[in-house]
Formats: structure tokens, sequence, C-alpha cells
């Protein structure tokens, strides 16, 4: 569980070379929403390693840029427990389920608004706080969350059934999933004493506090 807990990221990296494989050689066998939501975990898993693998990052942006947090960043109010349950406990169960029932295009919808939610955070949040576009996890969300789930609801509202509450429940009930999985597993598990802390090579991963720094001096 330790091994895990630490290296989560690298171990996603390497299911994401296996999902690969799979989609390669048997997609024809899929049905293609299902394809799609394979591709949406796949990009989930390329998310997660640029955030927190390369070029890495996240910690410090989220717990000192986004939450201004002074006093133990390395640990409040994420945490290495909190990060592992929300992105992987809560996030890969979140789209295994829709990859197992394709035909719950309400949860598809949810799984493409929810990488749309995406772009809020890092293409809007993060760069008013960072005083800069690019932070650890943009990239993947403009060239894979944004246009796998453009693609996903272009392809079921043209050649799949969908019922109008299908898209209203799709859409609405993207909050509460991201309640369900981000933010409770942090709520649980915050802490400035907790045990979990980010090691000092994953808070010193893209310079992170040295950028704050510099930017605190022109300030």
């Amino acid at each position: 569980m330790k091994n895990w807990r630490n290296n989560w990221y690298y171990f996603g990296g390497i299911l994401f070379v296996g999902l690969a494989y799979y989609i390669g050689i048997f997609g024809n066998d899929l049905v293609v929403p299902q394809k799609i939501m394979i591709l949406s975990f796949m990009g989930l898993l390329a998310h997660q390693f640029e955030e927190y693998a390369i070029p890495g990052g996240f910690p410090p942006m989220w717990n000192i840029v986004f939450n201004g947090e002074k006093e133990a960043p390395d640990r409040f109010p994420l945490n290495k427990q909190s990060s592992f349950f929300v992105n992987v406990v809560g996030a890969y169960s979140f789209y295994i389920i829709a990859i197992c029932f394709p035909q719950w295009y309400w949860y598809g919808i949810t799984i493409s608004v929810f990488g749309f939610t995406q772009f809020i955070i890092h293409g809007i949040m993060f760069p008013i706080k960072w005083k800069s576009f690019y932070n650890p996890g943009l990239a993947t969300v403009i060239t894979i969350f944004v246009p796998i789930g453009i693609y996903y609801l272009w392809f079921i509202h043209s050649y799949c059934q969908v019922q109008p509450w299908e898209w209203w429940v799709g859409v609405f009930s993207t909050p509460v999933v991201a309640l369900l999985i981000i933010q409770l597993p942090i709520i649980v598990f915050k802490s400035k004493t907790s045990p979990f802390p980010f090691t000092q090579e994953e808070m010193k991963k893209f310079n992170v506090q040295d950028k704050l720094s510099r930017l605190s001096k022109k300030a």
C-alpha cells in the first residue's frame, strides 16, 4: 500500500501503456462509446502523470498557489493520502464504471463535462493566481480532455438514442461527482500534522516555490 501510495502516478503511466496496447489490438471489438471512455481514462492517466511526474508540481500548485498555505505546504490541505484517494480510489473507479457500462450515456456525459471543468481549474483559475498560463496538467486538458469530450458528446448525439433526461442528469451530476471524488477525500484527510507529506522532490518539481518567490519580489 505504501509503495502504491507513493508511486501511483508512475503505475498509472504503466497502465496507460497497457491500455494503449489493449485498444490497439482489441479496439475493433468494442462499441464506440466504450472505446471513447477507454481513451478518456487514458487521458486521465496522462493528466495525472503531467501533474505529478513530468513536469510535476501539482502539490505545491494546489497547496501554495491555489490555497495560499504557508505553514505546512507539503501536507495541507492536500497530502499523499488524500491525493491517492482522489486520483486512484475515486477517479479510477469513476472512469472504469464508464468503461464497463457504455450504454449509460448520462454517465459518459458526466465524464465529458468533468473533463471540461478541468479547463476552468487549469486554464483559468490557476493562471490567474500563477500569473502564467501554463501549469502542470493544462497540456493534457487542452489536447485530450476537451477534444475527446467534444467528440463523445457529438457521437452520442448523432448516433445514439440519448434521452433528454440523460443530458440533464449528466451535466448536473458533475458537481456531485467533483464533491465526492475531489473535495471529500481532501476534507477527510486534511491535517497540518498529517503523517503523509509530499516529498521534497515532489514539492520542488516545476520550481513552484522559486517562481513564487520571484513574483513576490517583483510585487
